[in-house]
């Protein structure tokens, strides 16, 4: 998975969003599996996998901000 721009993760819809943020985090929980069954051999998803999971929570926490009343 290529590292993207936070301008790509805006063009996505809510529950594009949603949805992407689940599979992320999923796959942290399998990777945490593989590693500690020594099974893991690309360590470096762990790092790609935590900056999209930030870039998407970043961005859906912005729109609720920005939808909620002040």
């Amino acid at each position: 998975m290529a590292r993207s721009d936070t301008a790509e993760v805006r063009k996505l819809t809510d529950a594009d969003i949603t949805e992407q943020i689940d599979g992320l985090r999923r796959e942290l929980f399998d990777l945490r599996f593989q590693q500690a069954t020594r099974q893991l051999t690309n360590t470096h998803r762990f790092k790609e996998a935590r900056i999209k999971l930030a870039q998407l929570l970043t961005v859906q926490k912005e729109r609720s901000r920005s939808s909620s009343p002040s």
